[in-house]
């Protein structure tokens, strides 16, 4: 009889240790994932000073623009250093997109600026530099993806039977999703047909 309880026992420890190492796991896994986002975000912010540092030779009487946009890259700096070391936080994840969709808007609004300016549009460094951003908002777009993804993954591990059982006790908090709106989403929109 004593057999079987150290068995039922020595199965209890093996179930719980294998529930423990999967939410290790897969908070690292999303960890992991936020490591890509900084890089590209890391990216994205260094490309914006060249961007309006070619766009102020054509932007001078429009200098508030372009301090909106270096205040907003400052901003988000900020908020990518404050949420290095607290993935999936929702503090920190929260101040994280906030930061990033103003500066989204302000760049937004720089383009749509620049669109005035044929000289600024035609300049190389700026198409250049132009490029380059919009295909780091789109890793950017596919880390974030990757890492809610793994938030979600996580999530669920830890909320559903068996995991929740023990998540709570060992300290393993509900992660949050990182929502960074795209300064392209009406371009997502159904193109109006017209055939009057």
């Amino acid at each position: 009889m004593g057999w079987v309880a150290l068995l039922v026992v020595g199965a209890l420890l093996v179930w719980a240790v294998s529930i423990y190492n999967g939410l290790i796991k897969a908070r690292n896994a999303f960890r992991n994932a936020y490591a890509q986002i900084d890089v590209q975000l890391q990216r994205r912010h260094d490309l914006i000073p060249n961007l309006v540092e070619t766009a102020k030779a054509y932007l001078a009487h429009e200098r508030s623009t372009l301090e909106a946009v270096i205040q907003a890259r400052n901003s988000a700096l900020q908020a990518a250093s404050a949420a290095k070391g607290h993935a999936g936080e929702a503090l920190p994840m929260q101040q994280l997109a906030t930061a990033e969709n103003a500066l989204s808007q302000s760049l937004g609004r720089l383009f749509a600026l620049a669109e005035n300016y044929p000289d600024l549009k035609s300049n190389q460094t700026m198409a250049q530099l132009s490029e380059e951003l919009a295909s780091t908002e789109n890793r950017v777009a596919f880390s974030r993806q990757a890492f809610n993804d793994q938030v979600m993954s996580y999530n669920n591990r830890r909320e559903t039977f068996p995991g929740n059982l023990l998540a709570a006790a060992f300290g393993f908090i509900a992660a949050t999703l990182l929502e960074i709106k795209s300064s392209d989403a009406h371009m997502r929109d159904v193109p109006k047909l017209s055939f009057d």
